[in-house]
């Protein structure tokens, strides 16, 4: 089949040519189309369930709201993780589906069983589903700003008018480019129409609370009757009804006394308010703002999103679209961070393609021979994205990385045969076809260019099954080496020989000068390795051992943390603190942030926004700190000192847990583990009081190990409650029932809306309540009079008890569980080595009741998982290669002798990662992957050329130093360039840099052992593996009938 390939090849070398050219005009329009974005997205198929239960505490959301709803869900198809957050006024229940799963099926299903547990929802209160979004759709964020008013402090009405421009004219304006999933409105006040009522008005003209409500609702609708005929014409039939000011509100009539009407006017006041406050923006520490998070649909194009938006941004603005001259001014831009990752890994596949070509033209010496082997490093890429067009995968950081890693090994194929085929057309005699010469040279080398480069191959399709988040980052990796190396071998075997046809004329084959000069030098060492085979056996052996001995103090992590070039340093106050005091305290630590060298801006993002799958508090703030060009940062800072600079500035303000994040990585660790942490040590339970206390044991203990930072217990008490419990008897002896006076207490302290007033195409709420100076002191509420049936009048102090408690200010769940997590941050040391400490710590010290348990969660979590996949795909990707390489050459020993460079070679890897300080995370696991296929490369190169040596009647010892010496030149070139193609991983300094560079320094680190392993220690195991094969069949004897053929 090969060999057909190859012959059509050069039969239709012509149309081969037209087809490489097509495809490269194709490939570059491909490059143009990629969807661009910088990571891979994460995030695990889920589906956000958000309610919104106005006055409802985090008790009584889970009791009323989550549970049902849980029990609903419970039992769908491809569930596998369901948690919930309880907060006041707001449950949040997030189900993960398995990956299998589509997510607008899952969203279907979802829907159908809420349908289903409607009913049994308190009244007012309907569940909706959170956007279709990820982690990383928080693409554009933006603030309403006047072009001269820098600095400035906003007033009330400004930033209610902001809001309400925000809300109604740019969300609208944005929510219709493609690609938008939601716009999450932030900051200011959300405009409200109030009736303010006076209780000493309602006490006088005798009108109950519920009176007012109940009018107010009523004095708000529009009514059809059908039509009415008219000759031969019909009129609609319409009862207009709806408020259109604050004059139609007062003017309502509440009851008759005598013939006078009692008005709204008469018993409070009516005016435009706003809504209770639920969060805000601070800018830069001097001012609040009105802005807006925009949220990508799930698997849009980042860039192209973004690019819609800033054109559409920009036309609103050049064309004065919004009112009074307000601009959309962007302060965080996803485009930004993408075409910085995108650009470090152009720049690294760009600097490994040259030293490629470099090395090339150095061990190759011809140039056209070197140029033919470039053609396929260039159209390989091309196609490769054209592929991923068609697979729809994105360009990010790990797919363009995959692409980067496999530069140094698509040129293998290609190598091997111009070589052959160079030398071949040297020898070639006057009567002989160029075609047919080509031909054979092509087929001598097929099987093992097909076999080295399909165990490359082979190695990387196990990555392709891991799950989760690491699943998820590497499997692009390796699916575009898969695909890349797929393409240079098809490539090999057509483009290759046609171009040789075309333009190759032969040669000698004889080594260049820098060849000539290692291989002197060389061949004397190897003979005396020969002659000391003990010595050298047991020093190699003894390397091994070191190395894993050396294992367990490299310490394990998942991930190394990725610099996004923002910042967010999370404030977590205590948790019943004002929203008033919040904002303050934000000013304070907004303005100590901009006291920081390298920070260009910091918009602090405070408690909720309108998006109710927003579960921030008022206690919690999100600053994004933005930071300047690398070049006005002080001479050898770096992001890490910016962030230090940034802790050290907040250190002042009191009684707040300050968590150092960055905008994916926290939204991502968020939506993905449920928990902003590097470790979550879960705890399950039922009782709040005892799982807090025992999440504070842990804390404690925590504070004791190494590297622990940032530990933070989830603020799931501390809430303090004003409670009014009534008693039932005081109540029917005055007559009244409990709804009653929990109307009026809904009403009168918290409000309520009565209805929506229409201006037009907008519309706001109309609330009924107290104004503040009846509400706003316990004394006051416990002097609330209410008119009981009988007429009298009683206070709210005679009928209910009314005292300050603690309560909880959150509910978290995980499978119908309730749970406490106690987070921890790592620095300084590696993740897997301070959870066995904490572990061991928590074991000997935390004693739990029966019922409650212990889990660990976080970055922890995943990394374990991900370890665990490898542990088990790495054996089975190592007999893979052993599988091959016996249908290559049919014998077991041979096949075991090629399979021992594997542990040889993790030698230089382990190394390199101790003596760099890397930990060994997910990124260098893959480098151990890819190591293998490489180094089991240069075993089949050496091994079968001896062996073709000794069928020739060599003895050994001749035909381990003639091979060595033939097979010198490929078994470096190969290894030259898997390296040279990784080394600007090592030096690279944008975003996501952080990934690759274990991965390099473990490829490169074991190349350079196990290139010295084949050539100094692999002749000395061919001797013991094999000391006569003369008898056994040679996979490798046409190949070897020439001993100046090379094969790489």
């Amino acid at each position: 089949m090969i060999e057909a390939f190859i012959r059509g090849s050069l039969n239709q070398r012509l149309i081969v040519m037209v087809i490489s050219a097509m495809l490269i005009i194709g490939g570059f329009f491909a490059a143009q189309k990629l969807s661009l974005d910088a990571f891979p997205d994460v995030t695990n198929i889920q589906v956000q369930v958000a309610t919104v239960a106005t006055g409802k505490s985090p008790e009584e959301v889970e009791r009323f709201i989550t549970v049902p709803i849980e029990i609903a869900m419970t039992g769908l198809p491809g569930l596998v993780e369901m948690r919930s957050l309880n907060k006041d006024a707001l449950s949040l229940i997030t189900l993960v589906f398995n990956d299998a799963t589509d997510v607008y099926f899952a969203r279907q299903l979802v829907m159908e069983r809420l349908m289903q547990v409607q009913d049994v929802m308190p009244k007012d209160v309907s569940p909706i589903l959170g956007p279709v979004s990820t982690g990383l759709g928080e693409i554009f964020q933006y603030t309403l700003e006047l072009p001269d008013e820098e600095g400035r402090q906003l007033t009330v009405p400004e930033l209610t008018n902001r809001r309400t421009i925000n809300d109604w004219v740019v969300r609208p304006l944005l929510r219709n480019i493609t690609g938008v999933a939601e716009i999450n409105s932030q900051g200011g006040y959300v405009k409200q129409y109030q009736v303010l009522v006076k209780p000493d008005r309602l006490a006088h003209y005798k009108i109950k609370m519920s009176r007012v409500f109940e009018a107010l609702e009523k004095n708000n609708i529009n009514s059809g009757a059908g039509v009415l005929p008219k000759g031969a014409q019909q009129y609609l039939i319409r009862g207009e009804g709806l408020i259109q000011n604050i004059s139609d509100i007062e003017n309502i009539v509440l009851k008759e006394t005598d013939g006078i009407p009692i008005y709204m006017r008469d018993i409070g006041e009516v005016k435009i308010g706003y809504e209770v406050r639920v969060g805000a923006v601070i800018k830069n520490g001097a001012t609040e703002a009105v802005g807006g998070v925009v949220m990508m649909l799930r698997g849009g194009n980042a860039k192209e999103v973004v690019k819609n938006i800033k054109e559409r941004v920009q036309e609103i603005n050049g064309n004065e679209m919004l009112p009074g001259g307000l601009k959309i001014v962007p302060y965080y831009d996803r485009s930004e961070l993408v075409s910085a990752a995108i650009t470090t890994v152009v720049k690294v596949l760009i600097e490994g393609i040259i030293l490629v070509i470099a090395i090339l033209f150095i061990f190759l010496g011809d140039f056209r021979s070197s140029m033919i082997v470039v053609m396929t490093l260039v159209l390989t890429p091309l196609i490769t994205f054209m592929a991923m067009n068609y697979l729809g995968i994105s360009a990010n950081l790990m797919s363009l990385g995959g692409l980067a890693i496999a530069i140094g090994l698509m040129v293998d194929g290609s190598v091997v045969i111009v070589e052959n085929t160079f030398h071949r057309l040297g020898h070639m005699k006057k009567n002989e076809n160029k075609n047919q010469v080509i031909f054979n040279a092509c087929k001598e080398v097929a099987t093992p260019v097909l076999f080295g480069v399909g165990i490359i191959i082979l190695v990387f399709l196990p990555l392709m099954t891991m799950q989760g988040m690491e699943g998820k980052m590497f499997a692009p990796l390796a699916l575009t080496i898969a695909i890349a190396l797929t393409i240079s071998l098809i490539l090999s075997f057509s483009l290759s020989p046609a171009l040789c046809s075309f333009f190759l004329t032969g040669g000698s084959g004889e080594d260049t000068k820098l060849i000539q000069k290692i291989k002197t030098p060389y061949i004397n060492v190897l003979k005396k390795v020969l002659v000391n085979q003990k010595k050298v056996i047991t020093i190699a052996v003894s390397f091994f051992v070191v190395s894993i001995m050396t294992i367990p103090f490299l310490g394990t992590s998942f991930i190394p943390e990725m610099k996004e070039g923002s910042i967010v340093p999370g404030i977590d106050r205590v948790p019943n603190i004002s929203i008033e005091e919040s904002i303050n305290m934000e000013f304070k630590a907004m303005k100590a942030i901009m006291e920081v060298p390298g920070v260009k801006s910091v918009v602090s993002a405070l408690g909720r926004g309108e998006s109710p799958a927003d579960p921030q508090a008022q206690n919690e703030s999100t600053p994004l700190v933005s930071l300047k060009p690398k070049e006005e940062w002080p001479e050898g800072w770096t992001q890490d000192d910016i962030a230090n600079a940034i802790k050290e500035k907040l250190k002042f303000l009191p009684g707040v847990v300050l968590m150092m994040m960055q905008p994916i990585s926290d939204r991502v660790d968020e939506l993905v583990t449920g928990v902003r942490a590097d470790v979550a040590v879960k705890i399950f339970g039922d009782d709040i009081k005892i799982l807090r206390k025992k999440a504070d044991e842990v804390a404690e203990l925590a504070k004791e190990i190494e590297g622990a930072t940032g530990i933070k217990v989830e603020k799931i008490t501390g809430q303090q409650y004003l409670n009014i419990v009534l008693d039932r008897a005081a109540i029917a002896r005055h007559g009244f029932n409990v709804s009653e006076i929990n109307d009026l207490i809904e009403m009168a302290i918290g409000g309520k809306e009565a209805t929506r007033i229409y201006e037009g195409q907008r519309n706001f709420g109309a609330a009924v309540r107290f104004p503040a100076q009846y509400r706003d002191d316990e004394d006051v509420i416990r002097n609330i009079m209410l008119t009981s049936p009988n007429g009298s009048r009683v206070s709210l102090g005679d009928l209910a008890t009314i005292e300050t408690r603690d309560g909880p200010a959150r509910i978290s769940r995980e499978f119908a569980k309730r749970r406490v997590y106690t987070g921890i941050n790592v620095e300084g040391r590696d993740l897997g080595g301070l959870v066995a400490d904490l572990q061991q710590a928590i074991d000997q010290k935390l004693d739990l009741p029966d019922g409650y348990y212990i889990e660990y969660g976080g970055q922890f979590e995943n990394m374990t998982r991900a370890l665990g996949h490898l542990s088990i795909i790495i054996p089975l990707t190592i007999v893979g290669i052993f599988f091959l390489l016996f249908l290559l050459f049919n014998s077991v020993r041979f096949a075991t002798l090629i399979i021992t460079v594997l542990p040889f070679a993790s030698i230089g890897g382990i190394f390199g990662l101790a003596l760099t300080g890397e930990y060994l995370s997910v990124p260098a696991s893959v480098g151990f992957i890819t190591l293998a296929g490489i180094a089991v490369l240069n075993g089949v190169v050496l091994i079968s050329c001896i062996q073709g040596l000794q069928k020739d009647g060599m003895k050994i010892d001749l035909a381990i130093i003639e091979g060595c010496k033939q097979r010198l030149r490929p078994v470096l070139m190969t290894a030259s360039v898997a390296m040279l193609a990784l080394i600007p991983f090592l030096f690279a300094t944008g975003p996501g840099s952080e990934v690759k560079k274990p991965l390099a320094l473990v490829v490169i680190g074991g190349l350079i052992h196990s290139t010295s392993l084949p050539l100094l220690v692999r002749p000395e195991l061919h001797k013991l593996f094999a000391t006569n094969i003369t008898n056994q069949k040679d996979t490798y004897g046409a190949l070897n009938k020439h001993r100046s053929v090379r094969v790489c």
